[in-house]
């Protein structure tokens, strides 16, 4: 069946609030050499996609102006030198850009199948947490068995991923959350102690309860940047993806250099593609099998329309998030 020429499309129309999201038509894309073409089910929305559509995030050279980091659907057409993929075969993939559509071109090489047992919708919201989780922490930070891992706005997407994989590798995983409903479900999902923020001291309760963090992952910034360095244990190594607080902070260094601490941060979107196909191949091996037993779960909170983009924006923004929100074509709906 020959496909569209065109395809619906969430576009941002300028920068500013979800209501710059807008429903349009595109031409569909081509699998260019290396690459699969997906006839879209659902696209996960995440916090870069905010940063983007706010003009804050410009997508890399020769990426799609479209929103969207990761989808999930059935492969329609293989580009040129593409191996291990079959038209037919459903996967979800990390993307560039382009999500928010009916079809989208991503590197075969960010493709991995649909784990046993999960949704061809709910892996849509895999690739982009468990690649961020993945590459920052297990290759990045290097986080073993038995360590003691700090994770930060343990409800959200990035979170209960975080969560799930740290306790599935046998870290002692401490979270930060409120209110407690928040702190309920980073329970349900493996949390060894979690700390509501409103109440708790986090820095104090680490170094308490377990002598100080061998790894943090912060989505906060602000005054936490600070208060991670307390926390964080002789060697420990801090993480930063974000900064909800605020990227700019003036703090006492010191400690950095007393305690022997590592701070680092990186934004997937612009690590090399070959990096990513590195990743994407040690998910398969080491994290998929733990989707298809059911140890590690996805957490879809929303599933929405593409042309309520702009809503499923602003529910992400409001205060209370938590897990991942999903878009899928109308026709789909």
């Amino acid at each position: 069946m020959p496909l569209p020429d065109e395809m619906q499309v969430a576009e941002a129309r300028g920068a500013g609030g979800p209501e710059v999201l807008a429903i349009g038509r595109r031409p569909t894309p081509v699998a260019a050499a290396g690459e699969v073409l997906i006839e879209v089910e659902a696209a996960g929305v995440n916090g870069p996609d905010i940063m983007q559509r706010k003009g804050l995030y410009p997508p890399p050279a020769g990426a799609s102006d479209l929103l969207g980091l990761e989808v999930a659907g059935k492969i329609v057409a293989l580009g040129e030198g593409v191996s291990g993929w079959q038209v037919g075969d459903y996967a979800t993939a990390l993307t560039n850009g382009g999500g928010y559509a009916e079809y989208c071109a991503v590197d075969a090489r960010h493709c991995l199948p649909i784990p046993k047992g999960v949704s061809t919708r709910d892996a849509a919201g895999l690739p982009e947490t468990f690649f961020t989780v993945w590459s920052n922490i297990f290759i990045g930070a290097g986080l073993k068995a038995g360590e003691t891992f700090l994770v930060h706005g343990g409800a959200g997407g990035i979170g209960t991923t975080a969560i799930q994989l740290g306790h599935a590798f046998g870290a002692k995983v401490f979270v930060t959350d409120s209110p407690a409903a928040r702190c309920d479900l980073c329970r349900t999902l493996g949390a060894d102690r979690v700390i509501d923020y409103a109440e708790e001291d986090f820095v104090e309760i680490v170094r308490k309860e377990a002598g100080g963090a061998d790894v943090i992952l912060d989505i906060v910034g602000g005054p936490y940047i600070e208060r991670n360095i307390k926390a964080a244990s002789p060697g420990g190594r801090i993480v930063q993806i974000a900064f909800a607080l605020g990227a700019k902070v003036e703090i006492n260094l010191m400690p950095v250099m007393l305690k022997r601490l590592v701070y680092t941060g990186s934004t997937l979107r612009s690590r090399p593609a070959d990096f990513k196909a590195r990743v994407a191949q040690e998910l398969r091996e080491l994290v998929w099998p733990l989707l298809e037993s059911g140890a590690v779960q996805p957490v879809t909170r929303m599933v929405l329309p593409l042309s309520a983009a702009a809503q499923a924006h602003a529910a992400m923004e409001r205060a209370g998030h938590t897990g991942k929100i999903l878009l899928v074509p109308d026709r789909l709906c």
